[in-house]
């Protein structure tokens, strides 16, 4: 499975790639077997594989292997990390940590949506200066607002997030649900709209 450079960061060579490495800086405190890394992110564990090689060949993380297994974690000894860890944060981060920080709110479904999930699906165009966050179901504000701050502080981005209703979803009348629907979207959590049941 190839992967083009991707449009949220181009300088990278593939998305695959920046998932991984993402994955890995973004949390690093935590040690993976290449079998967690490719179930996490929904890539070919040959791809996974191939990816990390790289990275480890570069001294860009750490891997160790244990029996049969590779371990693989940041390497934050690594003059690169700091710098790619923001970077990635900015461009690839979003989708891990608005899964994070907003899984405990009980919400049927989340995504992002507006021009971070465009470019991470491929469509050019500028950089995003925000996260827009749609959260499908009956959340308390106070909880959802609690959650957005907490993935903004982590991402240094403005995390503007959406509440929306299972009615409201299926009806579709609201303009910017409509739009929403129309343009690309990121599930984080839960499942993709069609599949959204009352």
């Amino acid at each position: 499975m190839r992967s083009d450079a991707p449009a949220l960061l181009p300088i990278l060579r593939s998305r695959h790639l920046a998932e991984v490495l993402t994955l890995l800086l973004l949390h690093p405190e935590s040690e993976y077997s290449l079998t967690d890394v490719a179930g996490k992110l929904g890539l070919p564990l040959t791809t996974v594989q191939r990816e990390v090689t790289r990275m480890s060949s570069a001294g860009l993380i750490r891997e160790r292997r244990v029996g049969r297994a590779r371990l693989v974690s940041a390497d934050p000894s690594n003059r690169y990390t700091r710098p790619l860890t923001e970077l990635l944060a900015l461009a690839f981060g979003p989708h891990l940590v608005i899964g994070e920080e907003f899984a405990s709110l009980g919400a049927e479904a989340i995504a992002i949506y507006g021009s971070w999930a465009a470019r991470f699906e491929g469509v050019e165009g500028q950089a995003p200066h925000d996260v827009d966050v749609l959260v499908v179901g009956e959340v308390p504000r106070p909880m959802l607002y609690e959650a957005a701050e907490r993935a903004e502080q982590r991402l240094g981005l403005p995390v503007n997030p959406t509440l929306c209703s299972l009615r409201r979803w299926h009806e579709a009348a609201d303009p910017l649900i409509r739009q929403v629907r129309s343009a690309p979207l990121v599930w984080v959590s839960g499942s993709e709209p069609d599949e959204v049941k009352d």
